[in-house]
């Protein structure tokens, strides 16, 4: 697992049986349509908010207006409501901060040529 470069705040429910970590990892799988390297390296998760069967994802995207944002949103949601506990999940798409390239991890830097 790579260390980021910015990573997302969290705030966990005394009573919630989902671990921040197991968000992560299946963050980890839910990937930008036009980068290949996944949300959570990309920098592009800002805040996690595990509550009791409820995962909240504040997020953005790395292009104002991209047109997969609908996608985007869908496939975190499944993702999260794979998690065992987790009944209801919601993705809210922020734009502030805006993102850049430097909240990427070093690892998607690599994968990306950017190092």
């Amino acid at each position: 697992m790579s260390e980021l470069a910015f990573a997302p705040s969290y705030q966990v429910a005394p009573d919630s049986t989902v671990k921040p970590e197991d968000v992560i990892e299946v963050l980890r799988q839910c990937f930008d349509p036009e980068i290949p390297v996944n949300i959570i390296d990309l920098g592009l998760v800002y805040d996690i908010a595990i509550k009791p069967e409820r995962v909240d994802v504040k997020m953005t995207l790395t292009a104002l207006g991209c047109p997969m944002a609908a996608e985007v949103m869908s496939d975190v949601r499944d993702h999260l409501l794979t998690l065992p506990g987790v009944n209801d999940a919601g993705v809210d798409i922020v734009y502030e901060p805006v993102w850049t390239p430097e909240r990427m991890s070093e690892e998607a830097r690599w994968e990306l040529g950017m190092v």
